[in-house]
């Protein structure tokens, strides 16, 4: 069976495995022989704004930073809870007052039965337009609790193997070439580095990581070139010097100038600020090699698994990758991993202040947490 037709049938038969979930024996089994958490109680919702620090200063083409703003949020049914989580980097235009704003109007109450997703996933779209991170809180702690309520990992659920992780990245945010070879030689235990470029130090940013180390990279650009004669350039001299990759090299609006990079590239040319959801998929078919699927662009779990189907319908490449998140939200985005072909799942490791156990990388690879749910617990 090819990959693509997998995909398909397994996106069926996760949503058999819900449907299936919402009615059960008098003991509480369902017709799949997996057992549930018998409950006649309501979702309750709660959250709180929390503060991430970095480790580092974190530098991208567009902007500096050393905090980012997260909503860590619960859904509670029947004394079990699912945890959740909104980041919200400068570019999404969220921030702690929005997500609070959207938050306080959403009535989880009005529902008695978690496994009803698709109902409850539908009301908390129609609640306001846009807001994908903080609705990507929601459906992560709905994902987290469904789960837990199951006893079963997502990745189980999805019938995906975990032994089929991908590698994942660490990231060098553009620094000095002191800072940057540091930075690079911390980063000794990955066997990808994600290397940001969009300044005026592209080529010394490559050449000072390629002095310390010479494992495969894969660069993020962030909309930061503006010609595409000096792309194209750049991704010739990447091609030479062991890159995967490049990610979102020129401004989203550039389409013609990114459709003629990515016929002439080396090297794949994969979409980031320019696609959000699963909306924006069809208009990436002829100027990008694949996507970059974010939980907190698209709204979470749920619309990352069917961007994930549809890439695969279009033949294209696909990255799963973080914003600067806690173990909760990098931890949900792993769930989907082994359906990918490369990972920069690293947001957690960039902070000092997690408050979950989660998702770990192991000789340099993902490696998904076997508890129910998304697999994280909070830390003492």
């Amino acid at each position: 069976m090819k990959k693509r037709d997998f995909i398909k049938i397994g996106g069926l038969a996760a949503g058999a495995v819900l449907a299936g979930c919402t009615t059960s024996t008098s003991e509480g089994s369902t017709a799949k022989g997996l057992v549930r958490k018998k409950g006649s109680g309501v979702l309750k919702l709660s959250y709180r704004p929390y503060e991430l620090q970095l480790k580092h200063v974190f530098t991208v083409a567009t902007n500096s930073r050393t905090t980012t703003p997260v909503v860590l949020a619960t859904i509670e049914y029947d004394g079990v809870t699912g945890f959740g989580e909104a980041s919200m980097p400068p570019y999404l235009g969220e921030s702690h007052e929005s997500v609070l704003n959207f938050l306080s109007k959403v009535n989880l109450e009005q529902f008695s039965d978690p496994f009803l997703m698709e109902d409850i996933l539908a009301y908390i779209e129609g609640v306001m337009p846009g807001n994908y991170a903080a609705k990507a809180s929601l459906d992560i702690a709905l994902h987290d609790l469904t789960g837990k309520l199951l006893g079963q990992p997502w990745f189980r659920l999805w019938g995906l193997n975990p032994a089929k992780t991908p590698l994942t990245s660490f990231t060098i945010g553009i620094d000095t070439a002191d800072v940057v070879r540091e930075k690079t030689l911390e980063a000794g235990a990955f066997k990808i580095l994600k290397i940001k470029l969009g300044r005026d130090n592209d080529r010394e940013m490559i050449e000072t990581v390629r002095s310390v180390t010479d494992v495969p990279i894969f660069v993020d650009v962030n909309q930061g070139w503006k010609d595409r004669v000096y792309a194209l350039e750049m991704a010739h001299f990447l091609n030479e010097n062991n890159c995967l990759f490049i990610e979102q090299p020129m401004h989203k609006e550039q389409k013609d100038d990114i459709a003629w990079l990515t016929a002439g590239s080396p090297l794949p040319i994969i979409a980031d600020e320019a696609l959000q959801t699963v909306g924006d998929m069809l208009g990436m078919k002829g100027i990008y090699s694949g996507i970059n699927i974010k939980l907190m662009k698209c709204g979470g779990m749920h619309a990352a698994y069917k961007m994930v189907t549809m890439a695969r319908q279009m033949g294209m490449k696909i990255l799963i990758g973080c914003m600067t998140e806690t173990s909760c939200a990098v931890s949900a985005a792993a769930q989907l991993s082994p359906l990918v072909d490369w990972a920069d799942l690293d947001g957690n490791l960039l902070i000092s202040n997690d408050v979950y156990d989660g998702m770990t990388v192991v000789d340099g690879r993902v490696s998904i947490p076997h508890r129910p749910g998304i697999g994280i617990i909070e830390k003492k």
